[in-house]
């Protein structure tokens, strides 16, 4: 079967995109393309979110404070866990 370049040229021809008034420039657009975001949906949830629990916050902070958290066992865990898991 011989394939006729005259019909693939005729084929890629048609079936190109053409663009008209391509010989011109492009305006000078100085719009923002941007993506637009409104964020106050996202900031009403936020507020919206139940309170923590301050007892159990509080007790980790005391925890942290004391210092007791900061032993062998623990090191080691968190630098697997970091291994791991990444930071």
């Amino acid at each position: 079967m011989k394939i006729d370049a005259d019909k693939i040229h005729d084929i890629l021809t048609q079936s190109s995109a053409t663009q008209p008034n391509s010989t011109r420039p492009a305006p000078d657009n100085d719009t923002d393309a941007s993506l637009q975001v409104d964020f106050a949906a996202f900031i009403d949830k936020a507020t919206q979110t139940p309170p923590a629990d301050t007892e159990a916050v509080q007790h980790a902070q005391e925890l942290l404070l004391s210092g007791d958290l900061d032993t062998l066992e623990n090191c080691r865990e968190a630098a697997e866990n970091i291994t791991k898991f990444g930071i």
